[in-house]
């Protein structure tokens, strides 16, 4: 299996993910939930007035790590990558999953936005971290 296909079957689908900005000089993590793209971007939703927000607008990149969590064996992926804000309409109803509506009501919220992160490396790690691949766009 080419190495893109194991990043994707870990990445693939929505995943819970730790997200990593940075908050003045120190790193400040948080989980969230993003979807994985063929194209090796990330999506995920939060609100525009979030502490994570302005981060991003300040230093947009950002790492992130995403693991299965079935298994402590499975394999795993580090991420960095940059991330653009969206606000506009037409690209949150493009990525607008019915699972945001308990938080962001609709895709018309002014005050929910969809975060892009858009892969530049990532490190895959194989089950029972026997290897260590990376990925370059």
């Amino acid at each position: 299996m080419e190495l893109k296909d194991q990043i994707l079957e870990v990445i693939g689908g929505s995943h819970v993910t730790a997200v990593a900005t940075l908050d003045g000089k120190l790193p400040a993590v948080r989980f969230m939930v993003l979807a994985g793209f063929p194209d090796m971007t990330l999506v995920s939703a939060t609100l525009k007035t979030s502490h994570k927000v302005g981060e991003m607008q300040k230093t947009p990149d950002v790492a992130l790590s995403t693991w299965s969590g079935k298994e402590f064996s499975d394999p795993y992926v580090e991420v960095k990558a940059k991330v653009k804000i969206h606000e506009d309409v037409a690209t949150k109803k493009k990525y607008w999953n019915p699972m945001w509506e308990q938080f962001f009501k609709t895709p018309e919220n002014t005050d929910f936005v969809v975060l892009v992160f858009t892969a530049g490396e990532i490190t895959y790690h194989a089950k029972n971290m026997t290897s260590t691949e990376i990925w370059k766009r």
